[in-house]
This record gives structure tokens, C-alpha cells and sequence, in this order.
């Protein structure tokens, strides 16, 4: 597999351009082009669709995106090392890979992109959240984006799918649910990366819905889990009633329980409160 484009495979890439994987950067290298092709089919069909790759390193995922039959790719990589090796990709696939080096919570990707919009990546893990939760959260909604496919630790992963009752269950699983359709697609063990990292990686897809599963107000839903969740262990009249001092009406006009605590309630039910704390202000 890679022999894909023609390109030399990834381990010679790195050796040519000295590409050891930083952990200030969160890097973690996925070699083998077997599997980011498989990461890349996973997107589903990509050849109507501009994809935004985060943290491409020396491009191994970014290859299969384009192979798979990506219009474009914007790639961004904070690391300047990586940039040479990303060059020589994107003379290979004249005019589809646009590579900007920078901070991808400080790009706007919006001016590199045309609708429809994908996002795949390997994400870096000390800003995989923090990215996923932006993404979930636009003023508007749908979002500019039609679908994420994003490689987490696997206990991220599993905290995006988790269900009411279980540990994983938290905020990153409301956030998730509420817009999308949210699944786990490819389990990744440590050795599948350079170096390999200490835990399993998962790779979660995130399907847009047009519309939330149920109607709520973004911002009181988003105070009003990070509350329950800030204090999981409580019962929900003493977590939330920094949200609102009549908290107990509103728990009991929605049917959860005051002393419920928060991993056992619903997403359907986190969203009827937030209706009822609106309708209450």
C-alpha cells in the first residue's frame, strides 16, 4: 500500500526529513497507508466534498484522502518540519492539497473551502476536545461541515457514544448526540502508531443532522449539563441550583427526579429542562 501514489512510504518520508513525532505537539504518527486509507474510506465518498485535515504531520492520512478521491484538502500543521514532506504530496496531487501552517483554533478554514465540507484527521491529542466541542457548538446550525471523522484516545471516544447510566456518559456526550449521529468505526492499537502511545485510539464518525434530536436552547443546555456534569457526583436540585434557584420546579415540571444525578439522566430529559429554564426566565 504504499505505492498508493507514488510517493516513497511514510517511514522513509520521515527518515528524508528528520520528522521524529514531538509530544509538546501531541504527535503520534500513523504509518501504515493500509490504515489511513481506511480512515479515509470511512468519510464516506469524498470526491464531491473539500476535506479539512488537522495536524497532518508527515501526510500519511492526508495521502489517503486524496487517493480516496478528495476534491481538496486544506491541511493544517502547526509543526514546520512536516511542511517539506506535505509539499512534495501536494506536488503530487497538483492543485487538490493546500497546506497552511498555523494554529487550527486560530485558522479560519471557511476561506480555503467550498461546501460541501468534511472533516477527517488524526487529531493531536492535546486539542482533539477542545476542537470537537467547537465543531459541535456553531451560533447556526447545520454547521458548515457535513461529517467529522476524527481519530480520539479511546476513552474520548467512548465518552462521545456513551449512554445515560455509564461512566463515559457526560457533557461530550450530550454535545455530541443532540446534533449528530455518533459512532465508533475503527479501534487503532498503540503499536499501529510512531511512538506508540500508552493507550488505544478509536476513530469516531459524527454525522450532521439537519436539526437537533430536540428542540432546546444551545446555550442553556450547555450551562445546564456543564453544571450537572462539573458536580456528577451530587443530586441535581444541589448541582444545579447555581442554574436556578427554583431548580426543584423545574426538575419536577420535566419529570427528573431532584435527586437524580446527572449520569442517569437523559439526553431527551437534559433537553426538556433547558426548554423549561427558558420558558421560566
Amino acid at each position: 500500500m504504499s505505492q498508493i501514489d507514488g510517493l516513497p512510504p511514510l517511514r522513509e518520508v520521515i527518515a528524508t526529513h528528520e520528522l521524529s513525532a514531538k509530544k509538546a505537539l501531541g504527535q503520534n504518527f500513523l504509518l501504515d497507508l493500509n490504515l489511513t486509507a481506511k480512515i479515509a474510506r470511512s468519510a464516506g465518498d469524498l470526491s464531491g466534498s473539500d476535506i479539512l485535515e488537522i495536524g497532518p504531520g508527515p501526510g500519511g492520512l492526508t495521502r489517503g484522502l486524496l487517493a480516496e478521491g478528495a476534491r481538496k484538502v486544506l491541511a493544517i500543521e502547526k509543526d514546520a518540519r512536516c511542511l517539506p514532506a506535505l509539499a512534495e504530496i501536494a506536488a503530487a496531487y497538483p492543485g487538490r492539497l493546500e497546506v497552511i501552517e498555523g494554529d487550527a483554533l486560530k485558522v479560519d478554514p471557511l476561506e480555503h473551502l467550498t461546501p460541501p465540507i468534511k472533516i477527517a484527521a488524526n487529531l493531536p491529542y492535546n486539542v482533539g476536545t477542545e476542537l470537537l466541542v467547537r465543531w459541535l457548538t456553531p451560533k447556526v446550525w447545520p454547521p458548515f461541515w457535513t461529517s467529522l471523522t476524527l481519530m480520539f484516545q479511546r476513552e474520548v471516544a467512548e465518552r462521545i457514544v456513551a449512554k445515560p447510566g455509564s461512566k463515559a456518559y457526560g457533557r461530550l456526550a450530550i454535545l455530541a448526540q443532540w446534533r449528530t449521529e455518533a459512532r465508533i468505526v475503527i479501534d487503532l492499537p498503540p503499536q499501529a502508531f510512531t511512538p506508540p502511545p500508552k493507550i488505544s485510539s478509536a476513530v469516531v464518525q459524527l454525522t450532521a443532522l439537519p436539526a437537533p434530536r430536540y428542540p432546546a436552547d444551545a446555550e442553556i443546555l450547555s450551562r445546564t449539563v456543564a453544571a450537572a456534569f462539573n458536580q456528577r457526583r451530587k443530586m441535581l436540585r444541589a448541582a444545579l441550583k447555581g442554574v436556578a434557584p427554583d431548580i426543584e420546579d423545574h426538575l419536577a415540571a420535566v419529570g427528573i427526579p431532584p435527586t437524580e444525578r446527572a449520569e442517569q439522566v437523559s439526553l431527551e430529559a437534559f433537553c426538556a429542562l433547558a426548554r423549561s429554564l427558558e420558558a421560566g426566565k
